[in-house]
């Protein structure tokens, strides 16, 4: 069987492709998977960006009216999951959380560049395998304060759509 693979195509920026790893997360990959198809991500902001590191996105809209989905188990090591052993390096799409270790639910981050410290504590489950330059337009993105949000892009980086190419 193969991996699903992604499109996530971004706004005047270009699209990035990743292939998902069940292997390593598969209720993640499932969840993800299941939004993808829903259409749910489109029209969806990066609503925080720091460059080298991570820009994140999938959680709000423009308006940063809340879109998230109902939680699900965090599969990472610090969580009891142990087969997930995805390291936080460039390229690498995981999902965001509170501190609550199952708080995880549509918003995922996709990292700039390397973050051993994220490695074990959070449920990484794809790669980017293109669309490198688009990471790094977003990330170079100009950012300010938005309300209570930091990072925010003062310009929005609108997700027009994302596609599930192959299953």
């Amino acid at each position: 069987m193969k991996n699903p693979i992604v499109k996530i195509h971004v706004r005047d920026l270009g699209v990035m492709t990743a292939e998902l790893y069940p292997d390593k997360a598969p209720k993640t990959v499932e969840n993800f998977v299941n939004l993808v198809k829903s259409d749910f991500y489109s029209g969806l902001i990066f609503h925080r960006v720091i460059a080298g590191f991570m820009i994140q996105g999938g959680g709000y809209d423009e308006a940063f009216e809340d879109k998230d989905t109902p939680s699900i188990r965090g599969e990472f090591r610090a969580n009891g999951f142990a087969q997930n052993d995805l390291k936080h390096v460039r390229g690498v799409l995981s999902m965001a959380r509170t501190s609550a270790p199952n708080s995880a639910s549509s918003q995922f981050f996709v990292m700039h560049q390397n973050a051993p410290h994220l490695d074990g504590q959070y449920a990484g489950f794809g790669m980017l395998t293109d669309g490198f330059e688009v990471l790094d337009r977003i990330a170079s993105a100009k950012t300010g304060r938005y309300g209570y949000f930091a990072d925010v892009p003062r310009e929005p980086i609108v997700i027009d759509r994302m596609e599930l190419v192959e299953e």
